[in-house]
């Protein structure tokens, strides 16, 4: 089945796959790095990694900046799946709460999708 498709349509395609190309290299080489120099240990949980599990094991970085990658490893960390997952939800639940105020009280969504809702049924019905 063929797909009608915009013009330039290809170019973007052969961009975004170019920028997945690029990330999965400079990832890989990070990671490798990382798996050199530190031991294959979960940095919160303590948990042991062997080649079977390795995949579970990411390397996390500390400023949360995916571009800062010094040789020396100084802004990485390996962290299990589990326990990086969590280092980045607490991450966000504080960002939210920072940009919220001191008691991150802020509503995160301001469109009510039911608003109205029963003046719409209150017409219907009279």
């Amino acid at each position: 089945m063929t797909q009608d498709r915009k013009p330039g349509t290809k170019r973007l395609d052969a961009v975004v796959a170019r920028a997945h190309q690029d990330r999965a290299q400079r990832e890989a080489g990070y990671r490798e790095q990382a798996l050199r120099l530190y031991p294959w240990v979960c940095g919160r949980c303590a948990r042991e990694f062997t080649r079977v599990n390795l995949h579970e094991l990411t390397v996390h970085h500390r400023d949360h900046n995916h571009d800062n990658n010094p040789p020396d490893g100084s802004n990485w960390e390996l962290l299990c799946l589990y326990c990086h997952d969590n280092e980045h939800a607490r991450y966000l639940e504080q960002r939210n709460a920072a940009a919220g105020g001191a008691g991150g009280d802020a509503p995160t969504t301001s469109h009510k999708a039911l608003a109205g809702l029963a003046d719409l049924l209150k017409k219907k019905d009279g």
